[in-house]
């Protein structure tokens, strides 16, 4: 089975180690529920190690760097769920959905074999509220195309409630904008690697020059002078609850 993350996934567990914080916001979201399917598990980044979990992800990368103890791994496709009907009590998704083919069937395939709550961690696509995009406008365009809307969730899932994910100035986990406080991590290319939308940017390149200049001459410092005294920050992350 051919997946992104054959390709992109080599080192990726440890470019994206789970954030504890982000991680207790996730695991109070699933509830009292015992069994959990993680889709689109990857390394295993915020799988809870005290509840029952079972992994499901396409790509043998990804699979092959999950650590030794951690949950059993099936590997398949978020769109075709090799489980019965109401398998387990929970079903979670985190940063993965924008890499879904058919993102309504995927959803529909978590809500059928969970008998209880439904909740993944993802990207409103209408935050504009990250200077990275001033660097990178065509991550706005990303953004559009592969995050679905929030009401999105609501029309497959039923009724959902949605909570802001705040970012910590120190976030562990290398996501897209976990970096919010910390811009010349952008710089450094094995840390690009650790988010799949640099591998798929085009004129990557006009952005990290523009932005190692304005870190030289001070201007970035200057722009984001709030920034630099915050804890967390919105960067746009939302945890999508289902009932």
């Amino acid at each position: 089975m051919s997946a992104l993350y054959d390709t992109i996934g080599v080192d990726y567990a440890n470019l994206r180690r789970p954030d504890l914080r982000i991680a207790a916001q996730l695991h109070a979201a699933l509830g009292d529920a015992q069994s959990v399917l993680n889709v689109g598990a990857g390394a295993g980044s915020y799988e809870p190690i005290d509840r029952d979990v079972t992994a499901l992800e396409p790509s043998a990368e990804m699979i092959a760097q999950r650590p030794s103890g951690s949950a059993p791994a099936v590997q398949g496709s978020a769109e075709d769920l090799p489980f019965a009907d109401k398998s387990f009590d929970a079903a979670m998704a985190v940063l993965t959905i924008h890499h879904w083919s058919d993102q309504a069937k995927g959803l529909a395939e978590m809500r059928r074999v969970a008998r209880g709550p439904v909740v993944l961690l993802t990207f409103d696509p209408a935050f504009r509220g990250a200077w990275q995009m001033e660097y990178w406008p065509q991550l706005v365009t990303l953004d559009e195309d592969q995050m679905p809307p929030l009401d999105f969730y609501e029309r497959h899932l039923g009724p959902v409630d949605i909570e802001t994910v705040p970012v910590p100035h120190d976030c562990s986990d290398g996501f897209l904008y976990a970096y919010w406080r910390r811009p010349e991590a952008y710089l450094d290319p094995r840390i690009r690697k650790g988010s799949s939308s640099f591998w798929k940017l085009v004129g990557v390149e006009a952005g990290l020059e523009q932005l190692a200049a304005d870190l030289r001459s001070g201007d970035w410092a200057r722009e984001n002078a709030a920034l630099l005294d915050a804890e967390v920050r919105d960067m746009g992350y939302r945890l999508v609850i289902a009932r």
